[in-house]
């Protein structure tokens, strides 16, 4: 029987059971690339391999982000090897990833030969693999998040519990917060953006959105909902001292006045109120009174 080289993309999404975000992920990840033909896009039986090699490694546990780079170790190393996920036998015990290269078993990114590794080899028949249901994925998430050398893989984790149940506030605060910390303003925005569409009066959606608006220089929106935040919970520190330093870069200094002196009646013992304290001094000097 001859083997077919096309594929469309409803085709790809229905025998390997993805999701349409899942595949665009992977494809932004760069771990499949459709080829274009025709008008349309479409893939060959080297990329279906390529992504139900992929979804298996995925559902053992591996993070998209790590088999990334891994994959770029591999191609960076062995320059013979085109399309590592077609060419190369690969094994994983759930977390780490091995290949195995002329009898011996690699590990990608450092190069070195592997012992005693313990693994499950994947399963080369094109069949539909039992996936992470949204809990596996948020499970996941948690555990990685609580290890500051895998936050990017928890922010994958929980961008595939989301793909699978979007209204989830208490996943995107916290797919937000992760990209903020690890420097994603743009996409941590969204994820704010999307909290406030899920949860209007959440202050801390305000907030955390005013913050990452701040560090894009977006001082006027970032103002805007830092605002909101102080008037939906008056008592909130952190947003009394960010919203008095947007209004600092505004120049309304007046108002910054009256968010430091806040913050300080609030948080008076915390690190950050000497520096609060600090910046109300110039607005004291006799000089500058009226």
């Amino acid at each position: 029987m001859a083997t077919r080289e096309r594929f469309t993309r409803g085709e790809i999404l229905r025998l390997l059971n993805l999701t349409e975000k899942q595949l665009e992920y992977w494809e932004r990840l760069r771990l499949v690339q459709p080829k274009k033909g025709r008008g349309e896009r479409f893939y060959d039986f080297r990329d279906l391999i390529s992504l139900r090699t992929t979804k298996q490694l995925i559902e053992q546990g591996v993070p998209a982000q790590r088999l990334r780079r891994a994959l770029n170790a591999l191609q960076q190393k062995l320059s013979e090897v085109q399309a590592p996920l077609t060419e190369l036998r690969i094994v994983s015990n759930g977390r780490d990833i091995l290949v195995e290269h002329h009898g011996a078993r690699m590990e990608p990114l450092s190069g070195q030969l592997a012992m005693n590794f313990e693994t499950r080899e994947l399963d080369h028949q094109l069949r539909v693999m039992p996936e992470r249901s949204n809990e596996d994925w948020l499970a996941l998430a948690a555990e990685l998040e609580a290890d500051s050398n895998t936050r990017e893989e928890a922010i994958d984790a929980y961008q595939q519990a989301l793909a699978k149940e979007p209204n989830q506030p208490e996943a995107v605060m916290n797919l937000g917060a992760l990209l903020y910390e690890q420097g994603h303003f743009e996409a941590a925005a969204d994820c704010f953006r999307l909290l406030l569409r899920l949860e209007p009066d959440s202050h801390v959606a305000h907030y955390n959105l005013g913050s990452v608006l701040e560090e894009l220089g977006r001082l006027d929106a970032a103002y805007g909902h830092l605002r909101q935040a102080v008037i939906l919970k008056p008592d909130y520190a952190d947003a009394h001292y960010n919203l008095a330093l947007v209004c600092e870069k505004m120049e309304v200094f007046d108002e910054a006045r009256q968010h430091w002196k806040r913050y300080i009646e609030l948080d008076p013992t915390s690190p950050w109120a000497s520096y609060a304290r600090e910046r109300l001094t110039p607005f004291d000097l006799p000089t500058q009174k009226r």
